[in-house]
């Protein structure tokens, strides 16, 4: 157990300040691949904010962008707000999803409680599942892409593959979570057998 602290704290002795669980590497890939899976449906939300035609016509609103209008602006805060949602799944895999950054007034440096972070994060993980399977079976309904005014050809195919990754983003956080919760778990139970050992040795 020492030697596992101590991999992450080199000191004379176990730090039981800091989680010793390590993620493993299929897990930062997969917390990364959640960062990511937003993006590719926000850069195209990008391109058709700064009116690049994306394959829309009629009076749909995404045929005819006004960049800095302020459905254009939409666009670009939707984008920017779903990219920041999707890099806190940064956080489970990352020391700033286990201590609260020291400059933070009130909780800077200590620890982030799971029973904030593992139900907050579950909750955007099934949320998430649950929208992107609802969109997956709309997604070719009459009143969305299988619409007249809707993109056809290859502008159907750069927007369905553009948001075909976000089906995957909501079972991608619900795994970084599970793990999370697991280590941080695992972790807790170490710094009790360390103060236990410690205790020992003291009395």
């Amino acid at each position: 157990m020492t030697s596992t602290t101590r991999r992450l704290t080199p000191s004379a002795g176990p730090d039981i300040t800091a989680d010793p669980g390590v993620p493993p590497r299929w897990v930062v890939r997969a917390a990364h691949l959640a960062a990511l899976a937003p993006l590719p449906s926000g850069l195209w939300r990008f391109a058709a904010a700064f009116g690049v035609p994306v394959g829309f016509t009629g009076t749909n609103a995404l045929a005819d962008v006004t960049p800095g209008s302020f459905f254009s602006l939409y666009m670009i805060v939707l984008s920017l707000f779903a990219e920041a949602l999707g890099l806190l799944a940064l956080g489970l895999v990352q020391r700033w999803g286990e201590v609260f950054w020291s400059w933070l007034p009130l909780v800077g440096g200590r620890r982030v409680p799971t029973w904030f972070t593992v139900p907050l994060a579950g909750a955007g993980a099934l949320a998430l599942t649950v929208l992107g399977v609802v969109g997956a079976f709309g997604w070719n309904q009459p009143d969305t892409m299988a619409a007249p005014d809707a993109p056809k050809g290859v502008a159907y195919l750069v927007m369905t593959a553009c948001y075909a990754p976000l089906l995957a983003w909501g079972p991608l956080l619900a795994v970084v979570t599970a793990h999370y919760w697991l280590r941080r778990r695992r972790a807790a139970r170490l710094r009790s057998a360390v103060r236990a050992a410690r205790a020992r040795a003291g009395a």
